[in-house]
């Protein structure tokens, strides 16, 4: 057998300050099949990295079942680059940031990541409608009743007019991600009425920004989506601010928030 002698260079390498220069970090069910996939098609790039965390989740989608993975928002937060700051957090699922609440999730990420921006699928869904200037809305969840009952006072609470509210009465989210995108399609053109601004099609688990353009063409609207709005709000915060009108018109827009 040959004698190698192994041989430490003769100088320590350089380091980059960072391999990207923005961070995004994704805090997502166990169960979710949708978000990183989204994600990595429209955020992730030469410059910005996105990291995503799974933390515990059982369904069916009650409001209960949501409210409690509350507690495991920090620890999934931590676990996201240990130690490293993040640029933005963002945590996906809609229904259950109404259910634990918007300021409530921000301050259990930021006991994790004290200097990131937090992004939540409401917030930016928020942003994103009045972006648009839309002040009367139709909404498509995919939950039950009880589920989107909360969802309606939401946006009601924050001053929106609802013109239509539709439930396609699912209470399993890895169900919810198997709707096929043309289905989508189908039920947002049902699900808009007529002297509404804009639709919002709620769910991280559903493959509507895939379609968010096609709905658009569909109905004559804008769309707003779980996922495209999470996604516009993580690219403007990271200064992202680049038109692209294939993905919806909401990514031709400026992100309030930032």
């Amino acid at each position: 057998m040959q004698t190698l002698d192994l041989a430490l260079a003769s100088r320590a390498p350089k380091l980059d300050d960072r391999p990207l220069a923005k961070r995004v970090g994704l805090i997502i069910l166990a169960t979710d099949h949708t978000t990183e996939v989204d994600f990595q098609r429209m955020v992730a790039s030469e410059r910005i990295g996105v990291y995503a965390t799974r933390i515990p989740y059982a369904n069916p989608v009650t409001p209960e079942n949501l409210r409690a993975m509350q507690p495991s928002l920090t620890a999934g937060a931590a676990l996201i680059l240990p130690d490293e700051p993040l640029d933005v957090v963002m945590y996906s699922c809609t229904s259950a940031s109404v259910v634990i609440g918007d300021a409530a999730v921000e301050a259990a990420v930021k006991a994790a990541k004290p200097t990131a921006a937090v992004v939540t699928p409401t917030a930016a869904a928020v942003s994103g409608l009045r972006a648009f200037g839309a002040k009367r809305i139709s909404v498509l969840t995919p939950y039950t009743l009880a589920t989107s009952r909360p969802m309606a006072d939401y946006f009601l609470g924050l001053g929106f007019d609802i013109a239509r509210f539709t439930c396609l009465g699912l209470t399993d989210d890895r169900e919810m991600a198997r709707i096929a995108p043309s289905e989508l399609v189908a039920f947002a053109k049902e699900a808009t009425a007529p002297d509404s601004d804009a639709l919002f099609v709620s769910c991280t688990a559903v493959r509507a920004a895939g379609v968010a353009a096609g709905i658009e063409a569909a109905i004559g609207k804008p769309v707003v989506t779980s996922n495209l709005a999470t996604a516009w709000a993580c690219l403007r915060l990271c200064g992202d601010d680049r038109v692209r009108p294939a993905l919806g018109r909401l990514m031709t827009l400026a992100y309030p928030g930032r």
